[in-house]
C-alpha cells in the first residue's frame, strides 16, 4: 500500500480518537459536576425531618420485597432473617425459590416452620408453573411468603413475584444483597416527595461487602475488602454510582437501575409486560420499557436515585467469574440498545434519545471496542513504521491522568459525603488501586466486553454464569 495513503489513514483514525478522547473528558467532567450538585442538594434536603415517622404513618405504602433464590442454601436463612429485620410497618418478603437444586426450600420450611396454602392462579399464567406457595405458621414471619417454581430465570422469578404481589410497590433486589434497617423508609421517602411527576421507579447505590462484618443479618463493621480484585470493583462501583448514575439521576435521564436493589411502581411494571425473560439485561431494559411507556402516552414522570448507602453485596473475587459477569452485562446491553435502536438520537424522547442513548451506545458498548482494536492498530503502526509517537504518547499520558483524576475525585467525594472507610489506610489503596487499575483491573474489564459482545452477535449461546459466593463475614 501507497505509504502516502497510509498516513492519509492514520491521521483520520488519530483525529478520530481524539474527538472521541474529547468528548469523553468533557462528558465525565461534566458528570462529577451534576454529581456533586446533585449530591449537595440531596444532603441539604434530606438534613431535616424525621423518616422514622413514614414507617408509623397509616398513610404509608405497601411494598413487596421480591427475591429469587437459586441453590442459596448456604445462606438463605440469614439473608430472609435481615429482610425481615427492616424497619418498616407495610411490607412483604417474597422469596421466589427458582428450580433450585439444592436444599434452598428445604432450609426455609425447616427455619421458619413453613406449610403450603392454597392461593388461586391467574389461568392465563404466563411464568414458569408454581409447585407452592408457602407461609409460616409463626406470627412473627408474618411478612414471609416463599413462592416454589420450576426453574424459569431470574426475570421469570420476578415476574412471578409481581403478579402474586397486591402491593402498590415492588422491590426487586438480590436475596443475597443486605438491606440497611432503615432502606425501606428512604425508598418510600423517594417515591412520595415529587408533586407533579409520577415516580415509576426507585434506585441506589451498591456497595460492596466483601470483607465486612455481617452478624444476625446486620452489618456490625465496614471493612476495605482483603480481595485485590474486589478492591478494584469497590473502586468501580465508587465512581460508577457515586459521579456516574448521580449525574444522569441529576438531569433526570437515569437508563439503568441495578437488578441488586431496584424499587418500581408495580401498576406501570405490569403494563409494559414486567421484566423480558429474552435478555440477560432485565434490569436496564426495563427501565427503558417504563420510560417509553409513560414518554408516549406523554405523562409526567420521573426515575429517582438514593445515594445513600442502603444496599451491601457481595462481588466476585474470582477472575474467571468477574469475566462471566461482565460477560453477560455487555451482551444485555448490546441486548436493550439493539431492542429500542429507535430511539437513538430520536428528538421525540428528548434527553433519553439525544443524550442518555447515545452516550449509552458510545461509551458503554463501543468504548471497549474501539479500545481492543485500537491496541492492535498500535501494534500494527508501530510494525508499518508509520506509528506518530508524539500524538501516541501524549494522548495515552492524558487519558491516564485524566482517569486517575476522575478516580481520586470519586474516592475523596465518597469519603466528604459518607465516610465509610475510615482508616487513612484504605483511602491510600484505593488510591494505589486508581494508579494501577488502567493496566491490571481494565483490560479485564476490556476483554469481557468483547467476549459478550462477539458471542451476541455470533449468536453463541451463553446463559447468567455462575458466581460463587463465599458468604458474608461473621463476627468473631
Amino acid at each position: 500500500m501507497d505509504s502516502g495513503l497510509l498516513h492519509i489513514i492514520l491521521e483520520y483514525i488519530n483525529i478520530v480518537f481524539l474527538t472521541f478522547t474529547v468528548v469523553l473528558f468533557s462528558m465525565f467532567t461534566a458528570m462529577g459536576y451534576l454529581s456533586t450538585r446533585s449530591s449537595i442538594h440531596y444532603r441539604n434536603k434530606n438534613s431535616f425531618g424525621d423518616i422514622s415517622k413514614i414507617m408509623a404513618s397509616p398513610l404509608a405504602p405497601s411494598i413487596t420485597i421480591i427475591a429469587p433464590a437459586y441453590n442459596e442454601g448456604m445462606t438463605i436463612v440469614e439473608n430472609i432473617r435481615s429482610l425481615l429485620s427492616l424497619r418498616y410497618v407495610n411490607y412483604e418478603v417474597m422469596v421466589v425459590n427458582d428450580g433450585s437444586k439444592d436444599d434452598t426450600l428445604e432450609k426455609m420450611i425447616k427455619a421458619y416452620d413453613l406449610e403450603k396454602i392454597e392461593q388461586e392462579i391467574d389461568p392465563n399464567w404466563r411464568s414458569k408453573p408454581i409447585r407452592g406457595i408457602y407461609k409460616s405458621k409463626h406470627r412473627s414471619f408474618s411478612k414471609l411468603t416463599v413462592i416454589d417454581k420450576e426453574n424459569g430465570g431470574k426475570s421469570d422469578a420476578l415476574n412471578t413475584g409481581m403478579a402474586l404481589s397486591n402491593n402498590k410497590y415492588v422491590g426487586c433486589i438480590d436475596v443475597d444483597c443486605l438491606l440497611l434497617p432503615d432502606a425501606l423508609l428512604h425508598v418510600v421517602k423517594s417515591f412520595y416527595q415529587r408533586s407533579k411527576k409520577r415516580v415509576i421507579a426507585v434506585g441506589g447505590v451498591i456497595r460492596i461487602a466483601n470483607s465486612c462484618i455481617i452478624q444476625g443479618g446486620q452489618l456490625e463493621e465496614i471493612r476495605l475488602p482483603k480481595n485485590w480484585l474486589a478492591k478494584f470493583q469497590l473502586l468501580e462501583y465508587t465512581r460508577s454510582f457515586i459521579l456516574g448514575r448521580m449525574a444522569w439521576g441529576r438531569i433526570d435521564s437515569l437508563l439503568i437501575i441495578s437488578g441488586a436493589f431496584g424499587f418500581f411502581d408495580r401498576e406501570i411494571a405490569l403494563a409494559v409486560g414486567g421484566y423480558d425473560t429474552n435478555t440477560v439485561g432485565e434490569d436496564m431494559e426495563i427501565v427503558f420499557k417504563m420510560r417509553r411507556y409513560m414518554h408516549e402516552r406523554k405523562q409526567p414522570y420521573t426515575v429517582e436515585y438514593i445515594p445513600d448507602p442502603l444496599c451491601w453485596t457481595e462481588v466476585p473475587e474470582d477472575t474467571k467469574i468477574l469475566i462471566n459477569q461482565r460477560d453477560r452485562w455487555a451482551r444485555g446491553n448490546l441486548e436493550t440498545l439493539y431492542k429500542h435502536k429507535d430511539m437513538f438520537f430520536n428528538p421525540k424522547f428528548g434527553r433519553l434519545g439525544m443524550l442518555s442513548y447515545p452516550y449509552w451506545f458510545f461509551y458503554e458498548w463501543l468504548a471497549p471496542i474501539l479500545e481492543f482494536f485500537g491496541f492492535f492498530s498500535i501494534i500494527l503502526f508501530y510494525y508499518l513504521g508509520i506509528l506518530n509517537w508524539e500524538f501516541f504518547l501524549a494522548i495515552t499520558a492524558t487519558v491516564y491522568m485524566f482517569s486517575i483524576m476522575f478516580s481520586f475525585y470519586a474516592i475523596l467525594w465518597d469519603v466528604y459525603s459518607y465516610n465509610e472507610y475510615k482508616k487513612t489506610k484504605d483511602i491510600l489503596t484505593l488510591m494505589f488501586c486508581a494508579l494501577i487499575e488502567p493496566f491490571v483491573f481494565h483490560p479485564i474489564v476490556v476483554w469481557s466486553a468483547i467476549r459478550g459482545n462477539y458471542k451476541k452477535l455470533f449468536k453463541i449461546k451463553s446463559g447468567w454464569g455462575s458466581q460463587v459466593r463465599k458468604g458474608f463475614a461473621k463476627a468473631s
